[in-house]
């Protein structure tokens, strides 16, 4: 299991059926001060995140399947299980996405 931050969007028109009306997403996996490592995963999103939010994946095959309904068999490794508030560590520069809304892309109103 990881913290990442989902950096884009899969689509493919052509894909196995376990695939079908579920959406995937790029996740850049995060080190523990929060900046990204250089490793990505692309993974079944069951909590509808979006672009640019900090996330929990399960990356560990059996686990995801048992998520998804497909265990013991099918063709998937990670899973967004979570989309995170906030993270404590000392030091770390976790930026969550809801942090990095501006008030007009939140909805807000203009005073």
């Amino acid at each position: 299991m990881y913290i990442g931050r989902v950096s884009g969007t899969v689509v493919a028109t052509i894909k196995n059926e376990l695939y079908q009306g579920r959406k995937l997403l790029v996740v850049d996996r995060l080190n523990l001060q929060g900046k990204p490592t250089g490793r990505y995963d692309i993974a079944v999103d069951m909590v509808q995140a979006g672009t640019g939010e900090l996330v929990l994946v399960l990356d560990e095959g059996n686990s995801a399947r048992q998520i998804v309904g497909r265990e013991p068999n099918g063709a998937i490794r990670a899973v967004i299980v979570g989309i995170i508030d906030q993270v404590d560590i000392p030091g770390a520069t976790f930026e969550t996405y809801r942090a990095r809304r501006t008030p007009a892309a939140s909805g807000a109103a203009d005073d």
